[in-house]
C-alpha cells in the first residue's frame, strides 16, 4: 500500500460523527464526501440513533460536544477520537494530500484542542445553523448511518 493510499478499516468502520444541525460541520462532511474517493468513511449526525449507540458503547460523556471519530468502529480495534485529534484522524485515513495536515499531531494536544475550542464556539455564528440534517445525495446515501 501506498504511504498516501486511504486506509481502510479491517473489518469495521470507521465513523464520523458531527453536529447535524451545524453549517461547518456540514460543510465538513460535504468536502469529505467529495475527497473520500476510497470510501472509506461513514458518517452519523450525533443527533441520531448510531451516534447515541456509538456514545454509549465508548462511555462518551454528555458534556463533550465535540467531533467525534471512531476508528475501526465494531472491532476490537475500536478507537474514539474527539476534537483535534479526531480531525486530523480523519484526514490521516483520507489518505492522499490530506494525510499530510495529520502531521499537526506533532503539536501538542492541548494548543492543538484549544483552537479547535475557538473555532468551536463561534462556529454556529460564522457557519450558520441548520434547521435540520441535510438529507444526503442519493449516491452517497449508504455511507450515511441514520
Amino acid at each position: 500500500m501506498s504511504f498516501l493510499a486511504p486506509k481502510p478499516s479491517p473489518g469495521g468502520r470507521h465513523v464520523v460523527l458531527y453536529d447535524g444541525e451545524c453549517g461547518l460541520c456540514d460543510g465538513a462532511v460535504q468536502f469529505l464526501l467529495k475527497k473520500d474517493r476510497a470510501r472509506v468513511l461513514h458518517y452519523a449526525p450525533l443527533q441520531g440513533s448510531t451516534a447515541a449507540v456509538l456514545r454509549r458503547r465508548l462511555r462518551v460523556p454528555d458534556e463533550i460536544d465535540s467531533l467525534l471519530f471512531v476508528r475501526d468502529a465494531g472491532t476490537a480495534r475500536e478507537t474514539l477520537l474527539v476534537r483535534s485529534s479526531g480531525v486530523l484522524a480523519i484526514l490521516d485515513v483520507l489518505g492522499g494530500p490530506w494525510r499530510v495536515l495529520s502531521w499537526l499531531r506533532v503539536v501538542p494536544r492541548l494548543l492543538r484542542d484549544a483552537v479547535y475550542a475557538f473555532i468551536a464556539k463561534r462556529r454556529t455564528v460564522w457557519f450558520g445553523r441548520l434547521d435540520a440534517c441535510r438529507v444526503p445525495e442519493l449516491a452517497a446515501r449508504e455511507r450515511f448511518l441514520d
